[in-house]
């Protein structure tokens, strides 16, 4: 269920491209503070998801384009 909620709230933010360029940013800078913040997204819109949850999703799951900047961001991830 986890990577499933996971999915679900990486859809959803890949759907707003301001939100994906935003965090995006803000994984360049603060890796951590990004996962928290998709935390609180995913309790806005009701997604049981954890933090657990996220990373792993974005290890094995997300597509070429996430985890080329993931490689950038890696040192909180």
């Amino acid at each position: 269920m986890g990577l499933d909620q996971a999915q679900a709230l990486y859809d959803l933010v890949r759907g707003d491209e301001q939100l994906t360029r935003a965090l995006f940013r803000q994984a360049l800078q603060d890796p951590q503070g990004t996962l928290d913040q998709l935390l609180a997204i995913a309790d806005a819109q009701g997604l049981e998801v954890s933090r657990e949850d996220i990373t792993a999703y974005l290890n094995t799951s997300a597509d070429d384009a996430t985890r080329q900047w993931l490689v950038k961001a890696r040192g909180g991830l």
